[in-house]
């Protein structure tokens, strides 16, 4: 893994974050289901939650709070439960 991916592990929920093809991307995984946040590299556009990493675009936030909460339903967790790697946290407008 490079300094622009990282994975964390909280409970049966993990995060990737990934810098990749113009995009700074947040995936959790859980028991199968899948929800990404994705935010263009230069982290100043409005939050895309898919439903995978190349998945269909579901919503856009201008908000991190808003759109972990989309991913968090989308995985039948609380917000609480998502563990966010410490280069996502400023992810978002």
């Amino acid at each position: 893994m490079s300094d622009r991916e990282t994975e964390l592990t909280a409970g049966d929920v993990t995060a990737h974050y990934v810098e990749a093809a113009g995009e700074r991307r947040l995936d959790f995984e859980r028991e199968g289901r899948t929800a990404s946040i994705a935010q263009n590299v230069d982290g100043y556009a409005m939050l895309k939650v898919r439903t995978a990493p190349d998945g269909d675009e579901l919503e856009r936030y201008y908000g991190f709070d808003m759109a972990l909460d989309h991913a968090a339903e989308l995985l039948g967790v609380a917000v609480d439960d998502l563990p966010v790697p410490d280069p996502a946290e400023d992810m978002g407008m």
